[in-house]
């Protein structure tokens, strides 16, 4: 008995040790990572084992009736790339789909929230023949009936849903179809992939489609293929397998290039410029290696689907806008109008969910002369466009055409051959855009942009009796402008940690010395300035301008109507300084009146410099501050850089110091005018974790131009001084006699906004430091504030700009040191003359000094 039992014990450790192993061989099965990972304790509810449930496809749908079993897409992917390429696709393009996307992985991927199928046996090797086929005979074995359309798909592929679901439905799908770029190997490839000469393969990059009748034949013998592989290459060997079993090949089609389209840049694929016409015709789009790049590109069609629809709402409007007037409806009771049955034509209301808006204003017909001034002022001058830009309207008649405008034309010219090559198919012709010859544009802000366009077209026929041809269009166009959205800003939690690579990647930024906007001499130190054509402007614009805050809503904390405390929420102004001990006195009064005396919530920070030329400023500004802080009881802080050189980009880091992380600061010059109205558009547009405020400052003329009599009027001529003082009875507070006391009249008579000027920004202190700051490695003259410019810009902060015009520089004389650099002597002389007076002063001086224009020596030589 003893005997038995001790030979009972080992049996079932033997047992027992056995069942250990195996549980532990299979749990703890090593990967492609690096470490191994314990087996999850829920490892059989990761995958489904219901392939229905897998995909969210109901038992009862079917192709006859659900939109969403057009097409079911397997994407090829490994482990590596479930978490960044597989994730990026399932949230970007496949919620478009007409149809369902499963990922096909090795066995032991997992990935909880994807559709993904673990393959039994499949690794993650490459090439990944044995993964590609597999994925067949499981569509076949789970959907062979559920779909009409199959896909084999790269994890670094964009599809187009709407485009696929237009392109599918004209196929005929009960026919053996094997649709995808051909290909054929290069020539020395061609013995070694064992094609012959009528034989090819569906590169399987761009991806591959292949209809219900052509899977339903192929997958049984998915087996039989993968023992009898003659090459290496996984899109080589099902192109043969299909061929074999199915009778058909690759679409002999040159049109596949161009919806199925492969770019051949590599890793540099689609990380540029989006506007082309090859990204806009393609349906699906190869390779997308960063997956960062999926949610852009899917963004950038997102947006152009909306515009798409808003353009197709204004033609249902204007249908609806004809329809009614040949009923003899009047205009105003079109809002009003009911159908038959008594059902409201509009029936949502100004201010209602589903609101579609004024039929009035969207409904009014395309027509060149819509807008009629009734005052020779009101008429809004068209600008001719050729090689260069001519405006009457400008200061600068002659001038290049700016980035802006440029890519609105590109895309008017590309919408126009749009609609020209639409049924080009049909009759066998299409005809290409060749360059534009000339050109007329206007902008009217309330109603739309009016072009007129001499096309230079290549008409090209290959149908019938082919030819070629140029041909000359004009085309008349007209883009409306829809109603005004307001988009509530959040203000929540903040967004992701800054990526580093996109902070590391900023490209160094070269200036064009012939550009010479916002050079300041306010420390001896030239502020910085930018070109449109050299930062990407057009994105703040987009991002910024176009994004309003919807500030009933903002400024409501809660559902009592309690007010949320943004009037009330702490500025902290950071002024560098350096000499300059009148206008810093200046500056101190404007401060004094506007925050000190009425208690408002700002601080003030005085980083201030030793100017060895007045030295006297130094201690001068320190008993001016420290009068103010006896005077008033408040704290002004000071932080002494004594000889250092000056920096406004190191000042201004030296000033966040004294900041908290949660802090809303504001970066000032002495130079500045301010008031209430200032604070609170500072307080308004920026937003912790989301948005920062680059206010477009009124910039002062000369006062000696802006009121001389040589700049305006001839000579000779009686100078008419209005002695309207502009005098009236309204009862003011004190609080708006200080607004107007520190207001300035705005006009293009007393000055410009610095449209190039990046130096005054309103930034809480955490998103500062989350896109890493100034370079405090620029040395010399500025340009750190534009570094920080387009620093932001690539962010995911969003960046406004508006034009402020309760911020005023007040002008104060140049003076440029001929010990400068060249570019920067020069840009310093172009900022002293577009500081020195607006272009009616200086017309009235070049008229009564006719020898600036021809001098003397000049009369002479002719």
């Amino acid at each position: 008995m003893p005997r038995r039992g001790k030979w009972m014990h080992v049996v079932a450790g033997v047992v027992a040790g056995v069942t250990i192993g195996m549980f532990l061989k299979l749990c703890l099965r090593s990967s492609s990572r690096t470490n191994i990972e314990a087996c999850p304790e829920a490892a059989g509810l990761l995958v489904d084992s219901d392939p229905l449930a897998l995909i969210g496809l109901q038992p009862n749908e079917t192709v006859q009736n659900s939109n969403r079993t057009l097409v079911f897409v397997g994407v090829m992917t490994a482990e590596q790339y479930l978490t960044t390429r597989a994730r990026a696709v399932y949230e970007t393009w496949s919620q478009d789909l007409p149809g369902r996307i499963a990922f096909f992985s090795s066995e032991v991927s997992r990935a909880p929230g994807l559709p993904l199928v673990p393959l039994r046996n499949v690794d993650d090797s490459y090439p990944p023949q044995k993964k590609s086929f597999l994925m067949l005979l499981y569509m076949y074995e789970k959907y062979g009936d559920k779909f009409e359309w199959y896909m084999r798909a790269d994890d670094d592929v964009y599809v187009r849903g709407d485009k696929l679901e237009e392109f599918l439905r004209s196929v005929d799908s009960r026919k053996p179809q094997f649709i995808g770029q051909a290909g054929r190997g290069t020539n020395q490839e061609r013995d070694i992939l064992a094609l012959d000469y009528n034989e090819n393969f569906c590169m399987g990059g761009p991806g591959v489609l292949i209809s219900r009748e052509t899977l339903r034949r192929v997958a049984p013998h998915v087996k039989y293929c993968l023992k009898h592989l003659y090459s290496t290459h996984e899109d080589v060997e099902l192109g043969r397998c299909v061929a074999k079993f199915a009778g058909v090949s690759c679409t002999w089609s040159y049109d596949m290039q161009t919806i199925l389209h492969h770019n051949g840049s590599g890793n540099l694929a689609y990380t540029g410029r989006l506007k082309k016409r090859e990204v806009h015709r393609a349906i699906t789009l190869h390779p997308v290696k960063d997956h960062r790049q999926m949610y852009r590109i899917h963004s950038y069609f997102k947006n152009f689907r909306v515009q798409e629809i808003r353009e197709r709402s204004l033609e249902l409007h204007r249908d609806i806008a004809t329809a009614l007037q040949q009923l003899g409806v009047p205009d105003d009771k079109v809002t009003d109008y009911m159908l038959s049955g008594d059902v409201p034509l509009f029936p949502a209301k100004v201010g209602e969910p589903g609101y579609l808006g004024n039929n009035k204003i969207l409904g009014a017909p395309i027509d060149i002369n819509r807008y009629r001034p009734k005052y020779i002022d009101d008429i809004v001058p068209f600008d001719f466009i050729s090689k260069s830009i001519y405006s009457a309207a400008h200061s600068n008649p002659k001038r290049r055409i700016e980035g802006p405008l440029k890519e609105a034309l590109d895309d008017v010219i590309r919408e126009v051959m749009e609609i020209i090559n639409a049924p080009s198919r049909q009759r066998g012709r299409v005809i290409d855009f060749n360059e534009l010859l000339y050109g007329y544009t206007r902008l009217q802000p309330l109603h739309g942009a009016d072009h007129i366009l001499d096309l230079l077209l290549k008409y090209r026929r290959y149908r019938g009796r082919k030819m070629t041809a140029a041909v000359r269009r004009h085309a008349y166009l007209q883009q409306s402008f829809t109603g005004m959205e307001i988009r509530e800003l959040p203000m929540g939690e903040p967004p992701p940690f800054e990526d580093p690579i996109i902070l590391e990647n900023i490209e160094p930024i070269k200036i064009d010395p012939l550009d010479y906007e916002d050079f300041d001499e306010s420390n001896q130190q030239p502020n910085s300035f930018l070109d449109f054509s050299k930062l990407n402007v057009r994105g703040a614009l987009e991002s910024g301008l176009l994004k309003l805050q919807n500030l009933p809503k903002v400024l409501k904390w809660s559902d009592d109507y309690e007010e949320y405390p943004v009037y009330g929420r702490m500025i902290n102004f950071i002024l560098p300084l350096s000499g300059r001990q009148e206008t810093f006195g200046r500056f101190m009064k404007n401060y004094e009146e506007v925050v000190l005396k009425t208690n408002e919530a700002v601080t003030l920070i005085v980083v201030l410099y030793l100017d060895t030329k007045n030295a006297m400023d130094y201690k001068n500004a320190e008993t001016l501050i420290n009068y103010y802080i006896d005077q008033y009881r408040k704290e002004i802080k000071l932080v002494q850089m004594g000889s250092d050189t000056f920096s406004r980009g190191a000042a201004l880091t030296e000033g966040l110091k004294l900041c908290e992380s949660d802090d809303l600061v504001f970066f000032i010059d002495v130079d500045m005018m301010f008031n209430f109205d200032s604070l609170r558009r500072i307080r308004i547009n920026t937003v912790k974790y989301n948005q920062v405020y680059f206010p477009i400052v009124f910039s002062e003329f000369n006062t000696e131009v802006v009121n001389g009599e040589d700049f305006n009027k001839f000579k000779n001529e009686k100078l008419v001084i209005d002695s309207d003082l502009g005098v009236d009875d309204i009862v003011r507070t004190e609080r708006e006699m200080i607004n107007l006391k520190y207001s300035k009249e705005v006009s293009d008579e007393r000055g410009y906004f610095r449209v190039y000027g990046f130096g005054i920004l309103s930034i809480f202190k955490c998103d500062f430091e989350r896109v890493g700051g100034f370079d405090l490695t620029i040395k010399g003259w500025g340009l750190e504030d534009v570094q920080l410019f387009e620093t932001l810009i690539k962010s995911n902060l969003t960046v406004f700009r508006m034009a402020d015009n309760s911020l005023v520089h007040i002008f104060h004389s140049v003076d440029c040191d001929k010990n400068l650099e060249k570019s920067q002597f020069i840009m310093c002389l172009g900022t002293k003359a577009s500081t020195y007076g607006g272009e009616r002063h200086m017309t009235y001086y070049m008229l009564n000094h006719p020898e600036v224009l021809w001098p003397e020596e000049e009369k002479g030589a002719s």
